[in-house]
């Protein structure tokens, strides 16, 4: 292999010749052979757009001639398009704040540029990794800047969409189900009537609710950092650095960004992505909690609630033919674990800043991006290979809301709390419902049970038969 050599602070190195990285990356490949994990794709994009708005901000200020500048968005353009993408192989779990992501991002973007200058690569000639693609900025403020824009657009591209077709389908299977009468339950033991309808646009609704508090979580995302260099003093930045910088990056992404208050706050302080972070979590919970009701309504076929059915994707068993699991709501409970999982070191990571910085940075991107890419592959399945094919048992759903010891609530407005329990207990010891035991036992007039004894009329608002 040909190689090159290349110098930093420590020494001499060589570099294998092909490589558009440089020394400091290839330092980071040996240091940190931990995961095989690269960074996500939008983490990449979203940092060479920094660098983009920042040989432009340079440009406009002077800081950096107009010809170097001009290769440097060059290069940034050709990277964005998709060339040189597999220059980026620093593990994920690097050295603290990410810097060995940043000269990665650094080295080549150098000699990508001075290889359009028609300079040499690896010489670092007339374009430096540090003296002009860093010029003004730190891994301290870039990095941080880079995480929020790539979560920003990995949301946008791979959560909200799945979310709102769940949110939607809760809602068509609630109108489907609207008249599908049945018993609730509350720990897990018969209660009063309900629709099955009802249970799904509560669903429908938990899938709103959880969707709008990672939205409104992601607004904190929008307050940028970035011009506060190494320390959130802003040293070594032009006058109106930090004002370009957003200014370039709104216009590049199209996102409605904005200069932090006070950078240094901003950079001592990750809450925005605890923050995010909380939120998915949340959604986790409730996701979870959803499919897991799902998993008891569809239990059976023949000795569960079995109250829907659900669509088959797979064979459930190597070795008992003919059964069906469901497989699509597990894979959403483990993929919901993960989620949460990846909240507890989120939070610990961003509780361990120290002073001017948090140099945990890294593994919240990692996982912060990893949980959206999986939360959002995951819902997008649940809607579209389980949720929207289920089915309703109507007929076993009716049976229970009849046989439910749940009914006998509708007598206490008649016969008190007391009594109506008598009626409750030797239904169930003598395996009739609630409305055969007071028919036979001449509690009230036949003309009153038909009123009041109505399931349908059960699940809403009211006093039944008054």
């Amino acid at each position: 292999m040909k190689t090159r050599m290349e110098k930093d602070s420590l020494g001499n190195r060589q570099i294998p010749e092909e490589a558009y990285y440089g020394i400091q990356t290839d330092r980071a490949v040996e240091n940190f052979p931990i995961s095989g994990l690269r960074a996500h794709p939008r983490l990449v994009d979203a940092y060479l757009l920094v660098k983009k708005a920042a040989a432009i901000a340079n440009r406009e200020s002077g800081e950096l001639p107009k010809n170097l500048a001009d290769a440097l968005v060059k290069a940034c353009d050709e990277i964005l398009a998709g060339a040189l993408r597999d220059q980026f192989p620093v593990d994920v779990f690097q050295m603290g704040a990410g810097t060995a992501f940043n000269m990665n991002v650094n080295e080549v973007l150098a000699n990508r540029a001075n290889e359009i200058l028609g300079a040499e690569r690896g010489k670092y000639q007339p374009i430096h990794p540090n003296d002009h693609v860093n010029r003004g900025q730190s891994t301290n403020d870039t990095f941080p800047t880079a995480v929020r824009i790539a979560l920003l657009l990995i949301l946008k591209e791979n959560l909200y969409a799945p979310l709102e077709a769940l949110e939607k389908a809760f809602a068509a299977k609630a109108k489907e189900f609207d008249r599908v009468l049945k018993s609730a339950r509350t720990h897990l033991q018969d209660a009063v009537p309900i629709r099955l309808g009802q249970e799904f646009a509560a669903y429908g609704e938990t899938i709103r609710r959880s969707r709008l508090g990672v939205q409104r979580a992601e607004e904190s995302l929008k307050d940028l950092g970035i011009g506060g260099s190494a320390a959130g003093t802003g040293l070594n930045t032009a006058p109106g650095y930090a004002e370009r910088m957003v200014r370039e990056l709104s216009v590049l992404t199209g996102l409605k960004l904005l200069p932090a208050k006070d950078l240094r706050e901003a950079m001592q302080s990750q809450r925005p992505l605890a923050e995010l972070s909380a939120a998915l979590r949340n959604l986790a919970l409730e996701v979870t909690r959803i499919v897991n009701d799902l998993r008891l309504l569809s239990s059976g076929p023949k000795t569960g609630f079995a109250e829907i059915r659900l669509p088959a994707s797979a064979p459930g068993s190597s070795i008992m033919p003919g059964k069906v699991n469901p497989s699509i709501l597990e894979m959403v409970n483990m993929v919901a674990y993960q989620v949460i999982g990846a909240d507890t070191t989120v939070a610990l990571a961003v509780q361990a800043g120290q002073l001017e910085l948090n140099v945990m940075m890294p593994v919240m991107a990692f996982n912060l991006n990893f949980a959206v890419m999986i939360f959002g592959n995951a819902l997008r399945i649940l809607c579209e290979k389980c949720v929207s094919g289920i089915t309703a048992d109507e007929e076993r759903c009716r049976y229970y809301a009849e046989s439910s010891m749940g009914l006998a609530t509708a007598l206490n407005a008649f016969i008190g709390y007391a009594k109506a329990a008598e009626v409750a207990k030797e239904a169930l010891a003598s395996g009739k419902t609630i409305i055969q035991v007071v028919r036979e036992k001449k509690i009230l007039p036949e003309n009153e049970i038909q009123k009041i004894m109505n399931p349908m009329k059960m699940t809403e608002p009211g006093i039944p038969g008054k």
